[in-house]
């Protein structure tokens, strides 16, 4: 599985990111995390606000900080 958070880098994506990693470790998965700071590359998945947070190139969350029991979700956890 690999997670890209794309985004500028600003606090809310290190939030993002922190929230994906906390959420992987207590789901016991090892997903490969990628952070994509530049636009012509965030522009690619049509994303108008960040962070946004892609799933095997799916974009599964953009424009916020997602809460850590929709990434539990969006990994295949329960609430």
């Amino acid at each position: 599985m690999v997670i890209k958070i794309l985004g500028p880098g600003c606090a809310r994506c290190k939030a993002t990111q922190e929230i994906i990693e906390r959420v992987a470790k207590e789901l016991n998965i090892t997903p490969t995390i990628e952070k994509v700071e530049d636009m012509q590359e965030i522009m690619k998945y049509n994303i108008l606000a960040t962070p946004a947070v892609v799933i095997d190139e799916v974009v599964k969350v953009k424009g916020k900080v997602p809460s850590a029991n929709e990434i539990r979700e969006l990994l295949g956890g329960k609430k």
